[in-house]
């Protein structure tokens, strides 16, 4: 767990994924498209991916990936940041967390 709170409190955007998770592949194009500078952790190809995707789990993140945190909180998984688009508040809340300067 604090591996996970030390990576979110330093970087605007974190999201933990699975190289095989075509929703977390559609998060990432999405702050791609953005011109966000998102850190992504692939949690099946790190060393403490199953100590990750546990601390997740803990969190209440079900299923564990993709898991979003912005200005070191955690906002969910594609559902969540998606409705948060749709109701244009994520543009906002990354300009928030200054990973977005437009």
């Amino acid at each position: 767990m604090e591996y996970i709170t030390n990576l979110t409190s330093t970087r605007p955007v974190v999201v933990f994924t699975k190289s095989s998770c075509c929703m977390c592949h559609t998060i990432e194009a999405l702050f791609s498209g953005f011109g966000v500078n998102t850190l992504v952790l692939e949690i099946d190809k790190i060393p403490r991916g199953p100590e990750v995707e546990q601390a997740l789990s803990m969190l209440g993140r079900s299923p564990t990936v993709p898991a979003v945190f912005i200005g070191g909180e955690l906002v969910g998984g594609t559902n969540e940041v998606m409705s948060l688009h749709l109701n244009r508040s994520l543009i906002p809340m990354l300009r928030r967390a200054r990973a977005l300067w437009l």
